[in-house]
């Protein structure tokens, strides 16, 4: 990026650190909220499962769909050819976010492992997804052992947030 492409406005991406976090955030609790709500009504077969796993996948890519263009139409800069795909491809961390859920989901579906009470294993992989996204993050900001661990506890809180209200709908 040069001056003055940096002066005109037109480069508005985020920083890897940010991206990634943002992203593996918004991922973690969008899996975790896509399992209370599909499982809400107790349907634990393996082909349930499969279709838990499947509709988590659509549902990530859709976010992620939805998430970047929504960044490309606010920019108010002209684009160049080839901003849009750009833009579209850095949203790659929510997707990534949501692959061990689809993968414990799918598992279940697959026989890997009983298909009732897996949801209670994926709210605590997303749990500990949030804490280590915000100790990882929070450490490579310089921050302090224990300021990264409370960092880490409070986007973990989020997971918790949606665990708790799982149980509270049901």
């Amino acid at each position: 990026m040069t001056d003055d492409t940096a002066a005109a406005g037109h480069d508005h991406r985020h920083g890897t650190r940010e991206t990634v976090l943002f992203g593996g955030v918004y991922g973690a609790v969008l899996a975790s909220s896509m399992v209370a709500a599909l499982t809400q009504y107790g349907h634990a077969s393996r082909e349930s499962r499969r279709y838990d796993a499947a509709w988590l996948l659509v549902t990530a890519l859709a976010s992620a769909l939805a998430h970047g263009y929504a960044h490309y139409i606010a920019e108010r800069a002209p684009h160049r050819r080839g901003d849009a795909l750009r833009t579209l491809r850095e949203e790659w961390p929510l997707v990534a976010a949501v692959v061990p859920t689809v993968l414990v989901l799918a598992g279940a579906g697959w026989g890997w492992w009983p298909a009732d009470g897996v949801e209670y294993p994926a709210f605590a992989l997303n749990i500990a997804l949030l804490f280590a996204l915000g100790l990882i993050t929070a450490r490579s900001s310089h921050r302090s052992w224990t300021a990264a661990g409370l960092i880490g506890a409070v986007d973990a809180l989020l997971g918790v947030v949606v665990v708790v209200a799982n149980a509270v709908i049901k």
